[in-house]
């Protein structure tokens, strides 16, 4: 454990020789607040703390010092005293998050900016406008380019309304983490006009992006999504009143939701009462892994709608869809769903009060998938052609497994991202995932400070009042899942503990292994998303089942690591070769996880490479600002 009394020492040493005033100190430009040569930093505490607690002379793994908070020596001692009053510290947030490197939502008061014209913003974010654009007349165009790029926070009230101009979002809210993007009444009451979003969200770590009463009785114009959330990471997305009372306003989505993990859709009130709109959604969900989708509402009480679902979650590993008054109470109009549902792994499809009291809607399914539940099911209203009764196992059979053929072509898994052990041989050629850190860079809180907060789902009112996040923010959702995760009971055979401190993971690390550890990551991220070769091998503890203790990142406004020990592991260390020129481009971490026969039978490694539960090993490489420990050679 930690010395108190010396930690304690230092920070009054360090008060006694600051300033008597009170002021957040912040590190100008040229300062290197993470000096590791002054023994009052936290980077200086963590070097001896190494030191200390680890018994071999091997060479100091900077990568994770350098993790190491960036405080300075005054500013460690003024957060810390800021600290022990949490009221004072939360007064302080902006300027503790900045100079700690931490990830918090910035506080936004309403920009009552006018803006007149076409307006054109460049590397935009972190705004709050309201009335933006509100009855702006005549023709023309407001465009935004990099929106939100490196901003978490954004938001649009009464976002054009009443103004029939068109809108244009480019590259919006890219490779975001925790992004709370909201629009509230968009495009509203407009005559005319339309918005088209491109490259909507993509690449995003737990998105909150929210519509409310968007292209809410409008007249013509067309509102277009165009890969829209791709590859996004959980988080969800909502319409409300999208497009309710609408007279012939087309909407369109075009690859929306593709490739993404976890990721929840919510339309409510969608096309409600509208009169002859058309609804399009191409390529939604493909390819995903477990999307929730709901729509609650839909196409209630419309005139003449059209509504067209192609690609419907296909190719997607399970998924749940729901659709509430589904076309209820609709005049004529028609909704097509093609190739709907053909996921991998049985996905669950729910209508309630379908096509129910509609005066002669006609709604086709064609190749339409399976384990599909309606209620209140008007059959003179539907036709189903090539309506699929087989399984996920009938899936599966027709494609070969093991040997190194898939099981069904299922990119929500990545090539490489799973392999057997087989693999790690000189010569042999393989695909590599993408093994870039996508998380948000933070740093570790020194470890007295972090000792002084709260850490528990029990205390998460307390977190979100300190990192001023509203209960149903996104930056609360991400405090709320982290702490669940870390307070969950380990699996069979595992050693688990959340640490958001570099001390805590020395402490975790060495009661697991022993003070005689090493600490190893992939060396950088070359060859991410291409063909390696494999080049020399070593195994750990001479390629034997060795114990180990990895840990991966989680989101949390300050840097928190899940780390865990299982049982049964194999791990390698691989030169990785270029697959061309074979030459070395990279310095691999892998780990073999041996028993499998725990894991889930939808496990995307089985997806990958087929088989079951305990009867494969799995492999896959230690990625960018991940790390395991093992036992010193």
């Amino acid at each position: 454990m930690h010395n108190k009394n010396l930690v304690s020492s230092y920070i009054l040493l360090v008060l006694l020789f600051s300033l008597p005033s009170f002021n957040i100190v912040v590190a100008g430009d040229g300062e290197n607040s993470g000096d590791a040569g002054n023994p009052f930093t936290p980077k200086g505490y963590l070097i001896r703390y190494w030191k200390k607690h680890v018994s071999n002379e091997l060479p100091k793994p900077w990568f994770l010092l350098n993790k190491a908070s960036p405080l300075n020596a005054a500013q460690y001692a003024t957060y810390t005293k800021l600290v022990a009053d949490q009221n004072a510290l939360t007064t302080h947030l902006q300027s503790f998050c900045s100079s700690a490197n931490l990830m918090c939502a910035p506080d936004l008061s309403p920009s009552l900016v006018k803006h007149t014209g076409n307006i054109h913003f460049t590397t935009y974010g972190n705004k709050n406008f309201t009335n933006y654009g509100t009855n702006e007349p005549g023709i023309g165009v407001n465009s935004f380019k990099n929106y939100s790029e490196d901003a978490s926070v954004n938001s649009f009230r009464r976002y054009g309304r009443g103004s029939p101009r068109d809108n244009k979002f480019d590259n919006y809210a890219p490779d975001g983490n925790v992004i709370e993007q909201s629009f509230n009444s968009y495009s509203t009451n407009t005559p005319g006009g339309s918005g088209q979003f491109t490259n909507y969200a993509p690449n995003t770590n737990v998105p909150d992006l929210r519509f409310t009463a968007y292209s809410d009785q409008g007249t013509g114009g067309e509102q277009e999504f165009k890969t829209y959330l791709e590859q996004g990471n959980s988080g969800g997305q909502s319409f409300k009143s999208y497009g309710k009372n609408g007279n012939g306003a087309d909407s369109k989505f075009t690859s929306y939701g593709n490739e993404t993990n976890v990721a929840a859709s919510t339309f409510t009130n969608y096309g409600q009462n509208a009169n002859g709109e058309n609804q399009n959604f191409t390529s939604y969900a493909t390819n995903g892994n477990n999307p929730q989708n709901n729509f609650n509402n839909y196409g209630v009480g419309g005139n003449g709608p059209s509504e067209t679902f192609t690609h419907y979650r296909d190719q997607s590993n399970v998924g749940d869809d729901k659709f509430i008054n589904y076309v209820k109470d609709a005049n004529a109009g028609e909704a097509n769903f093609t190739n709907y549902g053909q996921s991998f792994n049985e996905g669950t499809d729910v209508f309630t009060t379908y096509g129910k009291g509609g005066n002669d809607p006609h709604i086709n399914f064609k190749t339409y998938g399976v384990n599909n539940t309606f209620k209140d099911y008007v059959k003179d209203t539907a036709t189903f052609s090539n309506y699929q009764n087989e399984t996920s196992q009938d899936l599966a059979s027709s494609s070969e497994v093991d040997g190194g053929k898939k099981v069904n072509n299922n990119r929500w898994v990545e090539p490489g991202k799973f392999f057997r052990e087989k693999m790690l041989k000189s010569g042999i050629i393989m695909p590599m995932p993408d093994i870039k850190d996508k998380m948000p860079k933070r740093s570790f809180l020194p470890r007295v400070i972090a000792s002084k907060l709260p850490f528990s789902y029990s205390k998460i009112d307390e977190l979100k009042k300190i990192f001023h996040a509203a209960n149903d923010s996104q930056v609360a959702k991400m405090i709320g899942n982290a702490l669940s995760e870390c307070e969950r009971e380990p699996s069979t055979g595992e050693m688990k503990q959340c640490v958001n401190s570099a001390e805590d993971m020395i402490d975790f690390a060495t009661s697991v292994l022993g003070r005689n550890v090493v600490v190893q990551t992939t060396e950088n991220t070359k060859g991410s998303n291409g063909n390696i070769m494999i080049g020399s091998v070593n195994g750990i503890n001479g390629g034997k089942v060795t114990r180990s203790v990895s840990c991966h990142q989680t989101l949390y406004p300050s840097l928190l690591y899940y780390c865990h020990s299982v049982p049964k592991v194999r791990v390698y260390q691989a030169d990785i070769l270029d697959s061309n020129s074979k030459a070395k481009i990279n310095h691999g971490v892998a780990i073999c996880h041996v028993d499998t026969s725990s894991w889930g039978p939808s496990h995307g490694a089985f997806i990958a490479l087929g088989s079951r539960p305990g009867k494969i090993e799995v492999c896959h490489w230690i990625f960018e600002n991940d790390m395991t420990w093992t036992i010193a050679d």
